[in-house]
């Protein structure tokens, strides 16, 4: 009180510290927002910078629709990371969820729940990939929402324990995906192999499956490299645990950027060694994915949650609170065949260039519009 007076008398301001997070007293917007943010270039924030660059043609677009696809293979471009910062908000919210559920029911309800999510996510998955490729797959764990499915359920079963015991599992599991890639042979493929049609992942495929990823061009990993991704949720589950500490904010914020920048400097530190590889999460992709992960979180948990400008995030808010919802139906639902039926004829004319930009700005628009008015009718479709 004296120190607070004092401050006024000499026209100093006192510290600006923020209290602690108290579950169930408000929600984590940095969260909300973050999920929209990279379900956002899921959903038409790729497709609208496309069609951007096919009006305009230049450097900087171009640089910004190459990191919007895949790396081919070995490397790491921005769209690789959508995946596991996925699988790490999957985590963050654990503990959230775990402690909300806990005030008012056991613990094999909670798992009754957990198993009962785990199902749903999965057959989600299997939907999905079935509706893409046309022919029943059940498992395709090179989707995004057969792994969380698997990796959220790991994550509930590891709440109560302690935070040492979890980070032991999450660095067990990639010391040890590490080792198998690179000490286990399989037939026809030498140990430590890394070709895009030569390795252990897809030869554990074809023998536990009896087939690998459909399209011979984009030869995703399934069973095996479903191991590493839990490493990424475990440490959204630690993370999310910080989060609810009585810490301040300001020190959860170091905590989740120092996180980021140990998991970079080891998986830069290995890349010379241990390939980086997206499509069979290779334990270098893992960290350095894990990393950034967390620096872009952190961005948006310093910005709207510890210095409070939350104006502006709503956008994001709205796309990331139907998450699941807005995936599933920017998926099989042919909303661009829809929209071009409309576009089309723009291609013909003097205007080709601008159909592409036309037709993601319709669509995005669209798809906003419909999660607003949920959002505003408290519909929210979570698994």
């Amino acid at each position: 009180m004296a120190d607070t007076v004092k401050a006024k008398v000499v026209g100093e301001q006192p510290a600006r510290v923020s209290p602690p997070f108290v579950p169930g007293t408000e929600r984590l917007v940095s969260l909300d927002t973050f999920r929209g943010f990279i379900m956002f270039w899921i959903i038409g924030g790729e497709a609208l910078a496309a069609g951007l660059l096919a009006l305009k043609p230049n450097f900087l677009l171009n640089s910004i629709v190459y990191e919007l696809n895949h790396t081919p293979w070995q490397g790491l471009r921005f769209y690789d990371c959508i995946w596991p910062s996925f699988m790490l908000m999957a985590g963050i919210s654990v503990p959230f969820s775990f402690a909300k559920r806990a005030r008012t029911q056991s613990y094999p309800q909670m798992l009754a729940h957990a198993l009962q999510r785990f199902g749903v996510l999965f057959l989600l998955g299997s939907i999905r990939e079935s509706i893409h490729f046309g022919a029943p797959y059940w498992v395709e764990l090179s989707s995004a929402l057969q792994p969380i499915a698997i990796a959220s359920l790991v994550a509930f079963l590891l709440v109560r324990r302690s935070q040492r015991f979890q980070a032991g599992v999450a660095a067990s599991i990639l010391v040890v995906y590490a080792l198998i890639l690179a000490f286990v042979p399989a037939p026809g493929v030498p140990a430590g192999t890394f070709g895009p049609q030569n390795n252990l992942v897809k030869s554990v495929d074809l023998m536990v499956l009896g087939r690998f990823y459909p399209d011979p061009a984009e030869p995703w990993g399934t069973v095996l490299c479903t191991l590493p991704t839990i490493s990424t949720t475990i440490l959204g589950l630690l993370i999310g645990e910080w989060l609810m500490s009585a810490r301040s904010r300001e020190d959860k914020a170091k905590m989740i950027a120092c996180t980021g920048l140990g998991c970079l400097a080891v998986g830069y530190a290995l890349s010379p060694i241990v390939p980086v590889i997206m499509k069979i999460w290779t334990t270098t992709y893992g960290l350095l994915t894990a990393g950034w992960a967390c620096l872009m979180f952190v961005l948006f948990y310093w910005f709207i949650d510890v210095r409070g400008h939350r104006k502006g995030s709503m956008f994001f808010v709205i796309i990331g609170s139907n998450a699941v919802f807005i995936y599933m139906f920017s998926s099989i639902v042919p909303l661009h065949e829809w929209v071009r039926i409309f576009t089309r004829n723009l291609a013909t004319g003097g205007s080709s260039n601008l159909e592409p930009l036309i037709r993601a700005v319709v669509i995005l628009t669209v798809e906003w519009l419909m999660l607003r008015w949920m959002y505003k009718n408290k519909i929210l479709i979570k698994a």
